[in-house]
């Protein structure tokens, strides 16, 4: 059961934001209460800042694999983002830079592509997905030209959990000479990720969907990959990020980190698997003919269940069990439901789109959930 929650609806929205891991919450305390100096002052009050922050670089550097020093904390994964986009664009000497994303990229890609075009003048390619969700790696390989200076590709979509093949398009992308960032929000802490294996230059981690809190995340940046800095001032972060760090915050993400590290070593990610199977073929007995599934069966996260049921929206589900806390694929605008842009691209027809449900399975889920769910779900679709 989620810490402090005993009672309340089955807790399915996990791709949204985790839960604060309990232990998380300690790793911080001292920094909220006895260990409050400035972690760039020179005096004791300063020093166990400073190896709080010291620390938790290395705990976050070995999830994905990465040195220590090539950790750059940030206040958001937006905000990493940011940084790994505006970043290399302006460092770049090339005349009218030229940068490849993905049409089911998360806003704060797909936004910042935008503002580089508008202000910027940075020419961007969207490459389409496919009914899966997966970039063609060959329609990258077709995209790049001489003035490519970055690819991003997430490595798992929020929606469907739909794994994109990031280590054959960083090897396509450094062929050609261009920087490779993977925003990898969702797929930290949730399947084992190594940068040196992936061949990213770049990689976007994300506090609160790792068991931390919302507010802290972090940029990999290779050694050697230069970036403009997004927050100028007192140098802090490599001079990449100036401001007085959140030494709590921090301390956070570096114990989730080290829990998502053990959670993996043990097996953390077959249980949710197993879980997330057992949901999907309880509504398939329960509801013969009616499921869909949304997105790859494989590869995908092992927590994430995104599925349509024929003959009701998935909103309307939603609305008839409040007992269930979950996420639809439609947004809502003044009272019009309109179809995911993610499973648009992915060429669903509106009616699936909008009926489709996204369930994501997390730290605390049980056995006992999910057949709730099932039962729960069943009841409404009827």
């Amino acid at each position: 059961m989620i810490p402090a929650l005993e009672g309340s609806p089955v807790y399915l929205d996990y791709n949204s934001t985790t839960p604060v891991d309990l232990q998380v919450t300690e790793a911080m305390r001292p920094y909220l209460a006895d260990w409050f100096g400035n972690p760039s002052s020179s005096h004791v009050y300063g020093a166990e800042p400073q190896r709080a922050l010291a620390h938790a670089r290395i705990q976050v550097a070995a999830l994905i694999g990465a040195d220590a020093t090539e950790i750059v904390f940030t206040g958001s994964g937006s905000e990493a983002d940011n940084l790994a986009l505006r970043g290399v664009v302006l460092a770049a000497k090339t005349d009218r830079p030229h940068v490849i994303t993905q049409v089911t990229e998360h806003p704060g890609i797909l936004e910042t592509c935008h503002a580089l075009e508008r202000l910027h003048r940075t020419e961007v390619t969207y490459l389409p997905v496919d009914r899966d969700g997966l970039v063609d790696p060959a329609a990258l390989a077709a995209a790049l030209t001489e003035r490519t200076v970055l690819v991003s590709v997430m490595a798992a979509n929020n929606e469907t959990g739909a794994l994109q093949p990031i280590p054959e398009l960083a090897r396509i992308t450094h062929a050609h000479g261009a920087l490779f960032h993977c925003d990898a929000a969702q797929a930290a802490g949730k399947i084992p990720l190594d940068v040196r294996d992936l061949g990213v230059d770049l990689m976007t981690l994300v506090g609160h969907k790792m068991y931390a809190p919302k507010g802290i995340a972090a940029l990999y940046v290779r050694h050697g990959v230069a970036l403009e800095p997004l927050i100028y001032g007192g140098g802090q972060e490599r001079g990449l990020r100036s401001g007085t760090e959140n030494v709590a915050l921090t301390a956070g993400l570096g114990a989730a980190a080290q829990l998502a590290v053990q959670e993996l070593a043990d097996g953390g990610a077959q249980r949710i698997a197993a879980l997330r199977d057992r949901l999907h073929t309880g509504l398939i007995a329960r509801l013969p003919g009616r499921i869909h599934l949304n997105g790859p069966a494989a590869p995908r996260l092992p927590n994430t269940l995104n599925i349509s049921i024929d003959g009701i929206r998935g909103h309307e589900l939603l609305d008839a069990v409040p007992e269930i806390a979950a996420s639809t694929g439609s947004a809502c605008h003044s009272g019009d439901h309109r179809p995911s842009p993610v499973l648009s691209a992915m060429g669903l027809p509106e009616t699936r789109s909008l009926a489709a449900l996204r369930l994501s399975l997390g730290r605390w889920t049980t056995a006992d959930d999910i057949d709730r769910t099932v039962e729960l779900l069943e009841r409404a679709a009827n």
